[in-house]
């Protein structure tokens, strides 16, 4: 079975964009949580940079390299930022 790939992203309000795949379902997700660190620094910042997403290599990038797991968008994923906070949160007996 082949792996499920980005083939559409339409910017739509905020940060959410309407995201066609290539087993044929379109989901409206919201981005804002992938938009981490220094290389979606311009996407965040400004709504142009945001909305100027394409289609590159099966998933959604920005003219700057960023790019978001196609696998991350498709599963709805934890981003790995978030993964990673978790880890460096002591938790409480």
């Amino acid at each position: 079975m082949k792996p499920v790939r980005v083939k559409s992203a339409v910017p739509l309000d905020g940060f959410r964009a309407r995201i066609g795949f290539t087993d044929d379902s379109v989901r409206d997700i919201d981005l804002e949580m992938y938009l981490r660190g220094p290389v979606f620094q311009p996407v965040r910042d400004d709504p142009a940079f945001f909305r100027s997403m394409r289609v590159e290599g099966g998933t959604v990038a920005w003219p700057n390299g960023a790019d978001i797991d196609p696998d991350v968008l498709y599963r709805g994923l934890t981003p790995a930022w978030m993964e990673a906070e978790a880890l460096d949160t002591p938790t409480r007996a």
